[in-house]
């Protein structure tokens, strides 16, 4: 005759009180943060000036570079372009008029943009060219020794 195998005992280990305080303790973290959050919200606004950094992309067309930056709630006439034979430099400043209003909160004030882009060839900076259109800056950068278009080669793929 066979004897049967018990079945093995698992060993479940009574855990609700370490439970209970992990829960007791993300409760006391998001109490803290949210005590943090009023705390801070109570400040006064500060009119300092928030620099932001832009998202840009840089296009090598050949015979000219092409930089496309975001720069939202700048005008034209808020920002310097600054450009030297390999690198440009963008700033651009917009100061929100501060107006006498029953504000509960404000966040929409001054700010500003700064970036350098440096080139890998040298380019023309009197023949720059830029353009802002719906908080974007289209800068054309003409190449002072065009690089050559390489000649396309089809290839079979196998």
């Amino acid at each position: 005759m066979a004897k049967s195998k018990k079945p093995a005992k698992t060993s479940a280990i009574a855990t609700p009180s370490l439970t209970s305080n992990w829960v007791d303790i993300n409760k006391s973290i998001d109490n803290l943060r949210q005590e943090m959050e009023k705390a801070f919200w109570s400040f006064p606004s500060i009119s300092m000036s928030k620099m932001n950094h832009t998202s840009c992309d840089i296009i090598d067309e050949g015979n000219q570079f092409r930089v496309k930056m975001d720069t939202p709630g700048i005008q034209k006439n808020e920002i310097k372009l600054n450009v030297t034979e390999n690198s440009i430099e963008v700033t651009g400043e917009h100061k929100e008029e501060e107006k006498k209003k029953n504000y509960l909160r404000k966040e929409r004030h001054s700010m500003s943009y700064y970036q350098t882009i440096p080139l890998s060839e040298k380019i023309v900076p009197n023949k720059v060219k830029a353009k802002l259109t719906d908080g974007v800056l289209d800068i054309i950068l003409p190449k002072s020794k065009p690089t050559p278009t390489p000649k396309k080669k089809t290839v079979n793929v196998q």
